[in-house]
């Protein structure tokens, strides 16, 4: 099973050659994750990496890539994903809000599909969560989805599935607004 969500912009950050933003989340199984984020808009007035060769990379947030916070319900760590249009994708683990980063051990790295069309950008990722601690934790997982989008001037603009007050903050636990169990659909909330 399977959702669709709409991603939203900051309120500081707008770009005008998005159109719709939207993420679907679904779990196939206990410790696989499937996300596909699919950006709509004018794609020429934006900046979007050529696909390659999929691997590892750090600081892939300081232009497009699509991105998706991961914790076990009532755990105060989480492991964040960014996944580039190029392929190119990371997996941090954190101890605590912004706090004891580590490059995240996957047992297979992520599968990254990039379709791109006149108006219309999909990303898709299919992750296995088995080796991390946050599949040991919870069956219940809560998930912050969010992008950064890159415009062809260089200005970022920063969307999510909720904002939390003051300036753009996807690490924030406001953010995590989605529930996934490995038995029922997901939803919105705790």
């Amino acid at each position: 099973m399977s959702v669709d969500r709409l991603l939203v912009s900051h309120p500081d950050t707008s770009c005008e050659a998005v159109h719709r933003l939207a993420a679907q989340v679904s779990r196939p199984g206990p410790t696989a994750l499937t996300l596909r984020y699919a950006l709509g808009g004018d794609l020429k007035r934006l900046r979007i990496p050529p696909e390659g060769a999929s691997h590892r990379a750090d600081k892939l947030w300081q232009h497009t890539c699509f991105e998706a916070f991961v914790a076990a319900k009532g755990a105060a760590g989480y492991v964040e994903f960014n996944f580039a249009p190029s392929t190119q994708w990371a997996a941090y683990g954190f101890s605590a809000y912004r706090a004891g980063m580590t490059p995240a051990e996957l047992a297979h790295p992520p599968r990254l599909g990039v379709r791109r069309e006149h108006d219309l950008l999909v990303l898709e990722a299919n992750l296995d969560l088995d080796t991390l601690p946050i599949m040991r934790a919870s069956a219940v997982l809560r998930l912050a989805l969010s992008a950064v989008i890159e415009d062809a001037q260089g200005r970022l603009s920063y969307w999510a599935l909720r904002h939390p007050p003051g300036k753009p903050d996807f690490h924030h636990a406001d953010g995590f607004v989605l529930t996934l169990t490995d038995a029922a659909a997901p939803s919105m909330g705790d």
